[in-house]
């Protein structure tokens, strides 16, 4: 990876994650509420296309299998973790827990995004061959994102409600493309999972439970040299099987076309 797309990564992680926290604190109130509309066109943020996951750090954890109990870099697991970790083995390699929404983001492979509907953002992943839905409440105040995910079925992937968070000001300021090139509207994707099957943080069996709540913000960028990007940064809360709460960044750059994305399904 050469010196300026380096820096790039760097730069963008660190300002995704005060962001983050900047549009976190908006969304409960500081920032107003949202434009009316529909949430396609209303988006702060275009997160259309084919990413390809780029692994710049955990690579020996993400990029192959660990090996049975290994846990370097995870928080706290509890002693009902370690059991569960327990009855893993080699033979279990590639099961759909794998790609569950707690481990999927972290999964090397390729993420197409579509719009299933005004309101709904649809994720599918090339690994696991997995599809996610991101459902925005059509009308509402910050923080409603909590009540759009609908009783239903539990799956891998759960019930995701998600809503645009925007910086406002400040940010939009400096986001500011030069003369008569207008402002780059900056914002986020939040999205909070509820509802899901139990899975894996790791293909080695490191469990997360159905009570987990799993909170994400996406945050893009793009750059003239190193193209468009954008980094998720997740939260997975789990009393049940971890000590305190597990935070990752990954990030995603965007492809020209989708010409390399080639669904492999998981095991049952």
């Amino acid at each position: 990876m050469n010196r300026r797309l380096s820096f790039f990564l760097i730069a963008a992680a660190l300002v995704g994650a005060v962001t983050s926290i900047d549009l976190a604190a908006q969304g409960r109130g500081r920032g107003g509420g949202p434009p009316a509309g529909p949430a396609r066109t209303t988006a702060p943020v275009d997160m259309v296309g084919t990413w390809v996951s780029v692994v710049n750090e955990d690579w020996m954890w993400r990029m192959r299998t660990p090996a049975k109990g290994d846990t370097t870099s995870l928080p706290g697991l509890t002693p009902a973790a370690r059991q569960v970790m327990d009855k893993w083995d080699a033979s279990m390699d590639g099961r759909c827990e794998a790609y569950g929404v707690g481990g999927l983001m972290r999964m090397p492979g390729r993420l197409r995004v579509s719009w299933q509907d005004d309101n709904t953002l649809k994720m599918e992943s090339d690994g696991g061959q997995q599809t996610r839905l991101l459902r925005f409440a059509p009308a509402g105040p910050p923080g409603a994102a909590a009540a759009v995910a609908p009783a239903g079925p539990k799956t891998l992937q759960g019930n995701s409600a998600a809503e645009w968070v925007r910086s406002g000001g400040a940010f939009d300021a400096f986001m500011e493309r030069g003369a008569g090139a207008g402002t780059a509207r900056a914002g986020a994707l939040r999205v909070r999972t509820t509802g899901m099957l139990p899975g894996w943080l790791r293909r080695n069996g490191v469990p997360y439970s159905e009570n987990a709540v799993i909170e994400e913000y996406f945050t893009r960028f793009s750059h003239p040299d190193a193209g468009d990007w954008f980094v998720v940064t997740t939260t997975v809360t789990d009393p049940q099987y971890l000590t305190q709460p597990f935070i990752t960044s990954s990030n995603f750059k965007r492809e020209p076309n989708d010409s390399k994305f080639t669904a492999a399904p998981c095991k049952q």
